[in-house]
């Protein structure tokens, strides 16, 4: 049985603005990896594009956008591989002749992941036990 606990944060005001400038400066990477993609798609030659590939020109728009470089490489290449996701399940839904969807979005309401608006802790901030 595997056990996962989830534990409330409580950023100080310091902490959330980082944790907010982490989760702008990410997102914008998913936007301009899924903006290529698109790109690529819609030429003439329908070039697809990779994680493999997206990935080795991480180096490079780190060195180019100071704002991507402070951030953890593996953090990044994180994102760029749950886009390349959802990227092969689309395309999979689609041979399979499924309504493919569209992406959902990662904030629908104004709740950031740590603001503790929806939580899964107990209340008093101590860790609930979730069972999978």
């Amino acid at each position: 049985m595997i056990r996962a606990y989830k534990f409330l944060m409580r950023p100080i005001m310091g902490q959330e603005q980082a944790l907010s400038a982490m989760l702008r400066d990410h997102c914008g990477l998913d936007n301009a990896a899924l903006q290529e993609r698109r790109d690529a798609y819609r030429h003439v030659s329908r070039t697809s594009i990779t994680y493999g590939r997206q990935s080795a020109q991480l180096e490079d728009i780190r060195a180019f956008d100071p704002d991507q470089g402070r951030w953890s490489f593996s953090s990044q290449q994180t994102t760029l591989r749950r886009l390349d996701k959802a990227f092969q399940a689309f395309f999979r839904r689609v041979k399979a002749g499924e309504t493919p969807g569209s992406r959902a979005s990662a904030r629908t309401s104004g709740s950031t992941p740590w603001s503790g608006r929806r939580t899964a802790t107990a209340a008093g901030g101590t860790p609930r036990r979730t069972t999978r």
